[in-house]
């Protein structure tokens, strides 16, 4: 079973391609469960998510789309929402929608992983902000309001890396998850990104196999042919793991197919 539910569409200000040509790449790329999970809108950095006034249409249109090609692929729905505090919007939390991508983008105000302002990692600790990331991850897990934990280790995208052993920035965080019923993403873009690695690391999947985690896909696509990209990479990394099952979402339930 292939299954891609981290996608984008235009309404995010920051993506190409209309949502009927992003499906059919999926159905191209062989792809069984195709989700979109757009920027959900917040009232916070405005330009670079959909607005509250395109949610209905957003979801409207990919239960249009589910039912026209559900002889093909399926369809589900979701929303990447951003985890800040004082801006999480009880109309994205309790959408009508498959799933929910929980992300971490921002911290204390910073675009850590937009290259516009990639000159304040000369500025700061690594080893501190590494810890401060993974302890932003735990409390968005916490919180409980989400299904799936989008790239969990996104602060590595430039390759500013930790001085100290990633396991006592990490173990909390995934200790926390295992608790939860949350999964994390294997998310490809990674290898599209300066660090050349998929999100998460080698070393953390290995940690949440290790706890028994379960691991969901996305190609995090932000264009039409980055659709599927690197894909059977990203399902023989997670074979090479351990895996055998991912999940997918139907109404915030998970269910699990083999690999």
């Amino acid at each position: 079973m292939i299954v891609d539910l981290h996608n984008h569409t235009t309404l995010c200000n920051h993506a190409t391609g209309s949502m009927r040509e992003y499906i059919n790449r999926a159905i191209e790329k062989n792809i069984d469960i195709f989700g979109f999970s757009d920027h959900a809108p917040m009232n916070y950095d405005t330009k670079y998510r959909m607005s509250f006034d395109d949610m209905q249409s957003y979801e409207e249109s990919i239960k249009e789309l589910a039912d026209e090609y559900k002889d093909k692929i399926e369809i589900v729905s979701g929303y990447e929402v951003d985890w800040i505090d004082g801006y999480i919007d009880d109309r994205v939390i309790n959408a009508n929608v498959d799933y929910l991508i929980g992300s971490v983008h921002f911290l204390d105000g910073w675009g850590f992983d937009n290259p516009e302002f990639i000159g304040k990692y000369k500025e700061i600790d690594i080893d501190e902000l590494w810890n401060r990331y993974f302890k932003t991850i735990t409390k968005m897990v916490k919180s409980n309001m989400f299904d799936i934990v989008g790239h969990i280790d996104l602060i590595k995208v430039f390759k500013f890396l930790p001085t100290k052993d990633i396991y006592q920035f990490v173990e909390e965080t995934l200790d926390t998850i295992a608790k939860s019923n949350m999964a994390i993403e294997l998310n490809s873009a990674g290898y599209r990104k300066p660090i050349g690695e998929a999100y998460p690391s080698k070393e953390i999947l290995q940690m949440a196999y290790d706890r028994n985690i379960p691991i969901t896909i996305g190609s995090d696509a932000h264009s039409i042919e980055q659709v599927g990209m690197y894909q059977d990479k990203i399902y023989q990394f997670a074979k090479s793991t351990g895996y055998k099952k991912i999940v997918s979402y139907k109404s915030r339930v998970p269910i699990e197919y083999p690999i």
